[in-house]
């Protein structure tokens, strides 16, 4: 069971965020930059201190799972890593079964690279396949093959690694739903039992990119949200037959236990600290956001100064609405309704009760022994679910 929402002194997440890429997908809208590499010792050197000063700020509190996202964080040195990961077990009451996580590209990972991850302390590898389609990673600005994503698959097996995820993305221009399936089933049978875990998401065209002037200026014509909504329940249907678990809206796992930690934190509405440039964080109530560049960031940590650029406290009703926003995503068991009452100090029904009843009427919602969870139908519409709660 993956409760939610967790109790405001649940263990924390430790969210470490890489800002380096060597090239910029067209697509992508997050936190990145390409061509400033020859910062990344002081980037690591900063990322180090960070996390020393945090930890004196929150008392050496008690730490479940990092994670390094991205950008790429596997343009850094397993050495580099390590560096950071020890930083962490130094800061924080680290468990002795900590999830550490790390995104990385196909391309590039040898066996003595992961095997050298292994060695630091990471368990769990996020890599971004995308697609397995030619035609897919070039509309995409992927700089990788698909014999790329399973050499990399076989590559970690080789170094290790017992826990390995990818990503995937549909609904791309010109993907046909032929192709999307051959993308579910030929990542099955890599490396003779296929990846443990599958993160599937729907293309976002996202403002400001050069993929969205693309769209705009009708060079790219993306899948309307009935297409989209097709793949995405193709994708249900064929891993449901395939025997894997579908325990949150994007994910999937093969096994029960090889749902993402980490992740799951954040749909249990978990409190998470944020390291490096861009990095968002959450604790008690208080939404966080660094400086977005690296240096700017470098900078500000190098004079023990805050690296915090933005931040937004959160009142009792967001608070709330958020947990149900995020732990509906959560398929199997949604929210808790007695462990929403001790979070928030008010019983579920008596704030959400005739809510929950309506969209339980129309087949959105369901109770459930211990709470609420999202139906069937529900899932295809949990955005508008999600919005009823605000």
């Amino acid at each position: 069971m993956i409760l939610a929402p967790l109790p405001a002194d649940a263990p924390v997440g430790l969210y470490v965020h890489i800002p380096f890429c060597a090239h910029i997908c067209p697509y992508c809208d997050f936190n990145t930059y390409a061509g400033k590499s020859p910062l990344i010792p002081r980037y690591v050197d900063a990322l180090c201190r960070d996390v020393h000063t945090a930890g004196q700020r929150h008392g050496s509190r008690a730490a479940a799972t990092i994670f390094f996202g991205g950008g790429t964080p596997s343009l850094l040195s397993p050495a580099d890593i390590g560096r950071v990961i020890d930083a962490c077990r130094a800061a924080f009451l680290l468990a002795a079964d900590a999830e550490i996580s790390l995104e990385a590209n196909p391309n590039g990972l040898t066996v003595a690279y992961l095997a050298g991850l292994r060695a630091v302390g990471v368990n769990r590898l996020s890599i971004g396949v995308q697609t397995t389609q030619r035609r897919g990673l070039r509309v995409l600005g992927r700089q990788h093959e698909a014999a790329d994503g399973e050499a990399a698959l076989v590559a970690a097996r080789q170094a290790g690694f017992e826990d390995v995820s990818l990503d995937l993305i549909f609904g791309w221009p010109e993907q046909t739903p032929e192709g999307w399936r051959a993308d579910l089933d030929t990542v099955l049978g890599w490396a003779g039992d296929g990846p443990d875990h599958l993160s599937l998401y729907s293309l976002i065209v996202e403002p400001g990119t050069p993929f969205a002037d693309a769209v705009h200026r009708g060079i790219w014509q993306v899948p309307d949200d009935d297409a989209a909504a097709d793949l995405y329940e193709a994708a249900i249907a064929l891993l449901a037959a395939a025997g894997w678990d579908h325990y949150e809206v994007a994910n999937w796992a093969k096994r029960p236990d090889r749902f993402s930690r980490h992740n799951a934190l954040y749909w249990q509405h978990g409190d998470y600290l944020a390291f490096g440039a861009g990095a968002h964080g959450h604790l008690a109530g208080t939404r966080t956001m660094n400086h977005l560049l690296p240096e700017t960031y470098i900078a500000a940590v190098t004079a023990d100064d805050t690296p915090v650029s933005n931040s937004e406290t959160l009142d009792a009703a967001t608070q709330r609405g958020e947990t149900m926003m995020l732990g509906l995503r959560l398929l199997h068991d949604g929210v808790d309704a007695g462990a929403f009452a001790a979070r928030h100090g008010v019983e579920l029904d008596q704030v959400y009760g005739s809510t929950i009843d309506e969209l339980t009427e129309l087949g959105l919602l369901q109770r459930t022994g211990h709470g609420v969870r999202l139906t069937q139908r529900g899932l295809m519409l949990a955005n508008d679910v999600a919005a009823r709660f605000f």
